[in-house]
């Protein structure tokens, strides 16, 4: 589903072009802890319209320090070039839709019959997807 976001203005066609390439790049996320202090997790991601789709079994730290601040940094790089998008939660869903998501990523990050495999399994999760928008983007290096 877009996203109507100011985003849209802050993605190139380049930038696009990097955080979909094939063979899909991984990202960090960093969240705030309730302590204030930061936490940091490699994810799986999508580009959907402007925005980054994010998702993850219920009960992990990040998802939960999603829903209480709102706000995340996440850095998709590879070797010296990056970009890293500071981004606030638009909106999360759970159920049929969250599942949808891990599969749609599993079958970008896995091969098709693990991806096959592995979305059975997904399946029967508690799943949750966040629609993260970014709100400043800073390239480093010569992201292509």
């Amino acid at each position: 589903m877009p996203v109507d976001s100011p985003a849209r203005s802050l993605l190139t066609d380049k930038l696009r072009s990097f955080l979909t390439a094939t063979p899909p790049r991984y990202a960090t996320i960093a969240t705030i802890n309730s302590d204030g202090s930061p936490h940091q997790i490699v994810i799986w991601y999508l580009l959907r319209g402007d925005a980054i789709v994010v998702n993850s079994r219920r009960g992990r730290r990040w998802p939960a320090n999603l829903r209480r601040e709102g706000r995340a940094n996440l850095a998709v790089h590879e070797g010296e070039d990056a970009v890293t998008l500071d981004c606030i939660v638009e909106r999360s869903f759970e159920g049929d839709g969250a599942r949808d998501d891990i599969c749609e990523m599993a079958r970008r990050y896995y091969t098709a019959e693990l991806a096959a495999d592995e979305s059975a399994r997904f399946r029967t999760e508690d799943r949750i997807s966040f629609v993260l928008v970014p709100e400043r983007i800073h390239v480093h290096g010569e992201p292509r």
